[in-house]
């Protein structure tokens, strides 16, 4: 019965933030609220400084194979414990599913530098 009365409280008080939320916007935009600022001059250039969409890509990619990695490592660690039959295969598969990962991305071009 708690947990349904602290769900319950839950979801209104989500729901009457998400309400106030949209009641309160202000729809008032002004051109020198919206620009930089630059010590009340006028910007010389654009804020907003594009950037390479591939090497975004390359970046997400590293940080994905690099979590799969650290969570391999444990498996170093209970090597003396398992049975080396169950260890081999576990670390196959992982290692085919980071390959597989590897050849997916590399067929799909985001591995590419330059396009």
């Amino acid at each position: 019965m708690i947990i349904l009365s602290a769900t319950m409280a839950s979801l209104i008080g989500m729901v009457m933030i998400l309400l106030l939320n949209m009641v309160s916007k202000k729809t008032f935009h002004d051109r020198e609220k919206m620009s930089a600022f630059e010590c009340g001059f006028d910007p010389k250039n654009s804020a907003r400084m594009p950037f390479s969409l591939q090497f975004f890509l390359i970046a997400i990619i590293f940080v994905i194979f690099d979590v799969e990695l650290t969570l391999f490592l444990p498996l170093i660690l209970i090597m003396k414990t398992t049975n080396i039959m169950t260890l081999s295969s576990v670390t196959t598969s992982f290692i085919m599913i980071l390959l597989f990962g590897i050849y997916h991305e590399s067929k799909q071009g985001a591995l590419d530098w330059m396009k």
